[in-house]
């Protein structure tokens, strides 16, 4: 059985946990006591800082640095704790991002047009590599598992889903770190508007999945016909129309939200439409 342990929602200036408890009292359910990574206003990249401390944070993007609040947030750290220095070879990283790049490749590609190779900064060099969110988590965090970046559009944290699930299905893991971000630069902004989004913002979520244990998830399950259904995504509590759309992470915001409902026990089970599929929540007997 899959599981999800922990889940964490980290979208700058919003107040999720507030608004959850209006969103489960208008579905007819007890407001519930949130966990610390769902209290507050989640920091801004540029204030990464205060959650994660400052080693290490310097050249680091925004989508990277969202994403390290995601899953340090996940899995309960104390802002400013350090994570332990052994490497965990049963852990798996998979990252949906899609943007977290693109504004340092842009910059890379006007300098060199402008003033040569040789102007470009070695510094800034790394952030131009498609997986860096998915291996810097790994790394700061010490996941020596497998570690992947699916950057399939808005789609992305769905298909990072099913991978991370085929991960624990397969013994190739014990616990897989899910994480999604979008940053909401210029260039990435003016992308995303340009394929349609029309609300983005800038975001992550994590969420961490096993093989035993925690709150029961199924993919493509039918929903049981009993209790008061809680729908997360297309219908129902909309994170994306709620408090911006994080492109390829949104599913992963979804997911996360979902979990939290029904680790509070909002309603018997938690279906999170995700793109294309669906995700169940909270049924023991639906299955892996």
């Amino acid at each position: 059985m899959i599981g999800v342990t922990a889940a964490s929602v980290h979208l700058p200036d919003a107040e999720v946990g507030p608004v959850l408890n209006e969103l489960v009292e208008a579905a007819g359910c007890v407001a519930s006591e949130w966990p610390e990574s769902l209290a507050g206003t989640a920091c801004p990249p540029e204030r990464a800082a205060t959650l994660l401390g400052r080693r290490g944070l310097l050249m680091k993007e925004p989508a990277t640095r969202l994403a390290l609040c995601a899953t340090h947030r996940a899995l309960g750290f104390a802002p400013g704790q350090v994570p332990p220095p052994d490497r965990d070879p049963s852990i798996a990283v998979v990252a949906a991002v899609n943007l977290g790049t693109v504004e340092t490749v842009a910059d890379l590609a006007r300098t060199i047009e402008r003033d040569g190779y040789r102007a470009a900064s070695p510094l800034a060099a790394p952030n131009a590599s498609s997986n860096v969110v998915a291996t810097t988590v790994a790394r700061w965090f010490g996941f020596g598992g497998p570690n992947f970046q699916v950057c399939s559009g808005a789609a992305a944290g769905a298909d990072a889903l099913a991978l991370a699930v085929l991960l624990l299905r397969a013994g190739r893991a014990r616990r897989v770190v899910l994480v999604g971000a979008e940053p909401a630069d210029p260039v990435a902004t003016e992308l995303r508007q340009a394929a349609g989004v029309a609300n983005p913002c800038a975001g992550a979520a994590c969420v961490v999945l096993t093989g035993t244990g925690g709150v029961p998830l199924a993919l493509d399950a039918k929903p049981p016909d009993h209790g008061t259904p809680i729908v997360v995504g297309a219908e129902g509590i909309d994170p994306a129309a709620r408090w911006g759309d994080c492109y390829g992470a949104k599913d992963v915001v979804s997911l996360a939200v979902g979990y939290h409902l029904a680790a509070a026990g909002a309603a018997t089970a938690v279906t999170v439409h995700t793109a294309g599929r669906t995700a169940l929540l909270g049924d023991a007997n639906a299955g892996a």
